[in-house]
């Protein structure tokens, strides 16, 4: 399955001051397959070291000692089996946050190597990087480059289907053609709603074609995740981490989708779920999107920390965690608007965040209902975005949005065709990726 991060990663090994690489996301995103891959396809040779398996506390002793590159790559070449060579073979630290000091050690790699013209190449990765670095682990600031992994795009989704012509199609931003195709993209987009972008969950659809065998992967997932919640966090703090995982729908059934605490648990304040809140984040399962109180630039100067909205990683175990029996996708449009539309929220932020590779907020009126879903900061343009799950094209909070604040357009997502109309722009739900192609 193609994964567009391999990319980043062609660029990386092709910038003759390459850094060693870390990269981060959540647990089964797929960041042990995109690094194997990734040396498979651009390198002689991979080493491949996984700190899980360190049994015999042979890697622990290994960075136990001085941190000479040399000596290092010696161990890590016995270790392997692999004869390391400067810039002809990849290594590979997997789950390298059990072994703090290897995380470290990528501080001399970057500064032994600096003068080097042929450089050993190392990636490094750890699904519960992001817990390890927050709990004070050594991090080598400024000498790594780095990068996230998110469950995979529409997008991806649609290649891992082998629809590439409906990708190029897109690509083309030839929204005529596109529109004649409506029901496929349709009928893509539930699919993609039901399964989401869980490597293992989209590779079980690949090989099956079994939506129930799809549900069985993405119930395996969440109970591997509440394992990882009983194993790595403080004991104390396990119940309301659990109380706010299982909380997100919730949440995102309201009208209203800000967070509010009282719905975890009546009376409940911020200081009670600050840290539950933020080791989920930490470890790449919640996105937590801000709100702003202006829709000037930039955007970062007018947060309001007490206000945000919580997101799953992944819409598919959105459902799975809701229980929605894989029929609800046969169901006409029926699926874009449960919960309020919470799914098709959930899918947007989704892709704003893996395909567009942007962070966005959201903006609420101080007196008023007005809400604007997302706020993007793109270059020098502030870009609204508001998400409805049907073929709705009312838009008075955008067209409010755009005018207080002076901006040149606002985008609304729906089920309806594209179009371009006086300072607004709607772009079908299938079609968030070409976002800033059009705008």
């Amino acid at each position: 399955m193609y994964r567009n991060a391999i990319n980043t990663l062609i660029n990386w090994k092709n910038n003759p001051d390459k850094l060693p690489m870390i990269i981060k996301g959540a647990r089964q995103v797929g960041k042990t397959w995109l690094m194997k891959e990734f040396g498979k396809q651009y390198f002689n040779s991979v080493a491949y070291i996984n700190f899980d398996d360190d049994k015999n506390n042979e890697l622990k002793y290994l960075f136990d000692g001085d941190f000479s590159v040399e000596r290092i790559v010696s161990g890590l070449s016995m270790k392997s089996e692999v004869k390391i060579e400067p810039e002809k073979t990849l290594i590979i630290l997997d789950e390298i946050q059990n072994v703090p000091r290897a995380l470290l050690s990528l501080k001399y790699f970057a500064e032994e190597q600096e003068n080097r013209k042929e450089k050993y190449c190392v990636v490094a990765a750890g699904s519960l990087l992001g817990i390890a670095l927050h709990q004070g682990t050594s991090f080598p600031v400024g000498k790594v480059d780095s990068m996230t992994l998110y469950p995979m795009s529409f997008i991806e989704f649609l290649d891992a289907l082998d629809k590439k012509d409906y990708i190029n199609l897109l690509r083309k931003n030839d929204f005529q053609m596109v529109s004649a195709f409506k029901s496929k993209y349709i009928e893509l987009l539930k699919l993609y709603y039901f399964i989401g972008g869980m490597p293992a969950a989209v590779l079980k659809y690949i090989n099956t074609k079994n939506l129930n065998s799809v549900r069985e992967v993405q119930l395996k997932l969440l109970s591997d995740y509440l394992q990882d919640f009983y194993k790595h966090a403080p004991y104390e703090i396990v119940p309301r981490i659990n109380m706010v995982w299982n909380g997100i729908i919730a949440q995102l059934a309201k009208e209203n989708k800000k967070f509010i605490y009282g719905v975890l648990k009546k009376g409940a304040r911020a200081k009670d779920f600050e840290i539950a809140i933020q080791w989920l984040i930490d470890c790449g399962l919640c996105y937590k999107i801000n709100r702003v109180n202006k829709g000037n630039i930039p955007l970062s100067a007018y947060l309001d920390f007490s206000s945000f909205k919580l997101y799953c990683l992944d819409v598919g175990l959105i459902g799975a965690m809701a229980q929605l029996d894989d029929t609800v996708i046969l169901r006409g449009n029926s699926i874009f608007t449960e919960f309020k539309g919470a799914l098709t929220e959930q899918y947007v932020c989704q892709q704003l965040i893996s395909c567009l590779n942007i962070k966005p907020f959201y903006w609420s009126a101080e007196n008023s209902s007005g809400e604007i879903d997302f706020v993007l900061q793109y270059k020098e343009k502030i870009v609204p975005l508001e998400v409805k799950a049907e073929e709705n094209l009312n838009a008075k909070s955008l067209k409010f949005f755009v005018e207080k604040f002076g901006l040149e357009y606002g985008v609304r997502f729906s089920m309806s065709d594209y179009r371009k109309e006086k300072k607004l722009i709607n772009i079908p739900l299938y079609g968030v990726s070409q976002l800033f192609d059009v705008c």
